[in-house]
């Protein structure tokens, strides 16, 4: 079983930077998931696809890895290609772009 090692993005619904800041640890699922026939859920018999372990760092989720002999790959963050800009910058005097409606 392969475990994976990743830093979360934020999420879609904030701009805040809240719980991306530590490492997570988490199984790769070893079975897909199936339907259950009385109430339609999705369910899993993967009982590790509910372990989820924060750590504050990177090397701290490779070490316990390591330690407990799990196979794991390390997805790094990827960076932000968007510079932040303020709003009053679309309204400057010396824009490169002219702003129109």
């Amino acid at each position: 079983m392969q475990a994976r090692i990743y830093k979360p993005a934020r999420t879609a619904m904030s701009s805040g930077q809240a719980k991306t800041h530590e490492w997570i640890l988490e199984f790769e699922p070893e079975t897909p998931r199936s339907i259950e026939p009385l109430m339609g859920y999705t369910a899993s018999s993967d009982m590790r696809s509910q372990v989820r372990l924060r750590f504050p760092s990177k090397e701290e989720a490779v070490a316990y890895a390591q330690r407990n002999k799990i196979v794991y790959r390390v997805y790094e963050p990827k960076e932000k290609k968007r510079a932040t800009i303020s709003y009053s910058d679309n309204f400057k005097f010396n824009r490169q772009v002219p702003w129109t409606h």
